[in-house]
């Protein structure tokens, strides 16, 4: 595991040096403290920064074939090499260490770029080709480890994290207007843009070639058809499930470094420690969070299921310097990042980095096996359908505007009236929500965006292109493409890699995705019984009742209490006439949001949490590479990014109306 960066030039005069290259790994130490590797030659550098997991000796990069004409920087784990080297060997590829990071650069030479479809694991690499001058940067195939990449002038850079880029490229501090919309809608903004106009987010599951001072992207990987495969019967499945699960999480105990596992008590984590329990030849080491507040307090859960399996279990009950975290957090996120569920993520990967350096995670267990409640809800209001549209267009467009702002289930009336890709889409998204009871966004703020495309197309596009015949696989394809990369990996990612801590995540093992995939829907959602024969499976390897039957949370936190008390000064920013005169926000729909949250008791603390790390952002980050200033002087631009994906048939509903 570690950090890569580097660049290629088009030409053999260039500026790479080895000093450059330097510069670009220095910000992401945090990612690989424990040692560097620098290959700068005829116009190009790669970079790393190693966190030491296999051949702790051995396993300096950047890494080169048997000639050295080909070299790999590479940050992952890939969990296959055992099997893939042998058979390398057999070929006459000589190895000088016992690294996965060899296997990759043996097997470019034998199968070219397309050596990604052999790989099994999570990886960003980059392979340069000495003979070719030509520079291959690949993603894995859900999102698990970040890379970036911008073209200026005759050069390409690349770096897992943003920062690296813009240590030696400030000039492309530009933001982008149509990732800073995108963050308002969803919390995140999805692939393969960024907050910066000229860097881009290489998606997962995609490949870039750059040659000749050409850059071509392709997808080498996407989810396979929905439902392709039904089970004669429950066990059968149930066996098969255990088989395949078992050996996703058996694959990632490989390390020659201390290992253990994030515990919420939950179902998937739970799933995952029993599984780690039964293929580990010792106790497994689990950690576990709870807070002060008893109704955020889940470590009574993880208690229950530690004491099941037998494993050396840490728990802390958390007070914590809220302000500094958040103050702490913002400075070192590249883009503005509404998912509160880093804090808690970002405490328990602390505390685990005291005792192993790689801990196992249930995440991915909600996207593929439909555990979300907005699934269950969603099906449940497709009778909506029945109702014709041009009277649920009437609705819209000539009742709702008529009822009283606060009205109770205002809007969710509207909601439901929509066409329902476009209802589940809506049902994901803050700004028009708030906007159809008052202006959010200003008015210069506006002015910009009537050359953005619409927020709603960055989800809706995946609807159109699901390989699938049922909405709710459609709505599991769509999240799985947008929410899990850009949300809860990236929240992962970035977390753990604060800490220096490697994440592994047996759910998202790629072969037991594609064959969860092929399951008909109704071996995920049965009836209200979401993610069902994952909690069967549960149940089968011995996770405790008390742990299936609560209520889900996952790891979660009591924002809430802390906005109203720890977190009240520090909201107060959005307030400020700094924060205001940035001039992307109406200052009165500001003031009555906060109103809202201050003074009238309501729960909008999600929203508020999201003004909050934007306005945070600039000022942590941001503000670091351009000075603070109003709208029409910041170097704000609109750049969609997205000129690869397919045309969009459909035609949301535009901000505001």
């Amino acid at each position: 595991m570690c950090g890569i960066a580097g660049a290629v030039s088009a030409t053999r005069e260039s500026n790479i040096s080895e000093a450059l290259v330097r510069q670009m790994c220095d910000p992401i130490i945090h990612r690989g403290p424990d040692d560097e590797g620098i290959f700068v030659q005829d116009g190009a550098g790669l970079g790393m920064r190693r966190l030491s997991i296999i051949d702790l000796s051995g396993g300096h990069q950047p890494v080169f074939n048997e000639d050295r004409s080909a070299w790999v920087v590479f940050n992952g784990e890939i969990y296959n090499f055992p099997e893939l080297r042998p058979e390398l060997e057999s070929r006459g590829h000589r190895f000088y260490t016992k690294t996965d990071t060899e296997v990759i650069i043996h097997l470019y030479e034998e199968m070219g770029a397309d050596c990604v479809q052999k790989l099994r694991g999570m990886f960003a690499l980059a392979i340069y080709d000495k003979r070719k001058r030509k520079l291959i940067l690949a993603r894995d195939r859900l999102g698990k480890k970040p890379l970036h990449y911008a073209r200026v002038k005759d050069n390409l850079y690349f770096a897992s994290e943003i920062k690296s880029i813009l240590a030696v490229a400030p000039e492309l501090a530009e933001v982008n207007a149509q990732g800073l919309l995108e963050y308002l809608y969803y919390g995140y903004v999805p692939d393969p843009i960024t907050a910066f106009t000229g860097i881009q987010k290489l998606p997962p599951g995609h490949l870039l070639e750059f040659e000749r001072g050409e850059i071509q992207v392709r997808q080498y990987w996407d989810l396979p058809q929905y439902g392709t495969h039904s089970p004669k019967n429950e066990e059968e499945c149930l066996e098969e499930l255990e088989h395949r699960l078992l050996e996703a999480t058996r694959i990632r105990l490989i390390s020659d470094v201390p290992l253990g596992a994030f515990l919420s008590g939950g179902t998937d984590s739970s799933t995952v420690v029993a599984l780690m329990a039964r293929a580990s030849s010792g106790p497994v080491k689990t950690f576990s969070i709870g807070f002060t507040k008893d109704d955020f307090n889940e470590a009574e859960y993880a208690r229950v299921v530690a004491r099941k399996f037998s494993t050396d279990h840490h728990e802390m009950i958390l007070e914590p310097d809220v302000v500094t975290t958040v103050q702490h957090l913002a400075s070192s996120l590249e883009e503005p990042f509404g998912d509160s569920s880093m804090l808690p993520t970002y405490y328990v990967s602390q505390m685990a980095r005291q005792h192993v350096t790689v801990a196992l995670s249930g995440d991915g267990g909600d996207e593929i096996f439909a555990g979300y409640d907005r699934y269950r809800i969603h099906s449940n209001r497709r009778f909506f359908e029945y109702v014709p549209e041009w009277a649920r267009k009437f609705y819209r467009d000539r009742v709702f505007p008529l009822l009283p702002n606060g009205m109770q289930g205002r809007r969710f009336s509207y909601n439901v009236t929509l066409p329902w890709r476009e209802r589940y889409v809506d049902g994901l998204s803050f700004v028009p929500q708030y906007e159809r009871d008052g202006p959010l966004l200003s008015d210069d703020f506006r002015q910009v965006l009537r050359k953005s495309e619409d927020p709603q197309n960055a989800l809706l596009r995946y609807f159109a292109e699901a390989p699938a015949h049922d909405p709710v696989s459609e709505l599991i394809y769509v999240d799985t493409k947008t929410y899990l990369p850009a949300d809860i990996l990236t929240k992962v990612d970035r977390m753990s890699m604060l800490n220096s801590l490697e994440v592994r995540v047996p759910i998202l093992d790629h072969q037991f995705v594609e064959w969860v995939t092929g399951l008909p829907v109704n071996w995920k959602l049965r009836g209200n019984s979401q993610k069902y024969i994952l909690r069967k499976l549960a149940e089968r390897v011995g996770v405790p009742r008390e742990a299936l039957d609560r209520q889900k949370q996952g790891f979660a936190l009591p924002l809430k209490h802390w906005m109203r008390e720890e977190l009240r000064e520090l909201l107060l920013i959005l307030l400020e006439p700094r924060t205001l005169q940035r001039g992307y926000f109406d200052a009165d729909g500001i003031r009555k949001l906060m109103n809202a949250h201050l003074y009238e008791g309501r729960e909008v603390s999600g929203r508020i949490w999201r003004l909050l790390m934007f306005e945070m952002w600039h000022r942590s980050f941001l503000e670091k590479f351009t000075k603070p200033a109003g709208l029409p002087s910041l170097p704000l631009t609109v750049g969609s990014g997205r000129t690869a994906r397919s045309p969009l048939k459909t035609a949301p509903v535009p901000v505001g109306e």
